[in-house]
């Protein structure tokens, strides 16, 4: 699988805190290896969270960090980061 961060994703990885960044980093290099790894806790989201995509996935960095993405054939495209409870409002 490849993967693609989007301009947003981009955004808002810049805006973390150094210590979430690395545990994005190693979150996505799980993801990489295995997206089933139970750490990433990865699910589909019920409801439309990221404005415009159905079908989000939803993985752990963090107790309280969360990464979005979608997978279309062999390419993870990750769609945003950042917050657990900032994408639920």
């Amino acid at each position: 699988m490849k993967v693609r961060r989007t301009e947003p994703f981009k955004r808002d990885f810049q805006r973390l805190p150094d210590a979430i960044k690395r545990r994005t980093e190693a979150a996505l290099r799980l993801l990489m290896a295995n997206r089933n790894h139970r750490s990433l806790r990865v699910k589909k989201m019920r409801r439309e969270i990221i404005k415009g995509y159905d079908n989000t996935l939803e993985g752990r960095i963090t107790r309280d960090y969360r990464f979005f993405f979608l997978i279309e054939t062999d390419v993870y495209i990750l769609l945003r980061c950042g917050r657990h409870e900032e994408y639920l409002k």
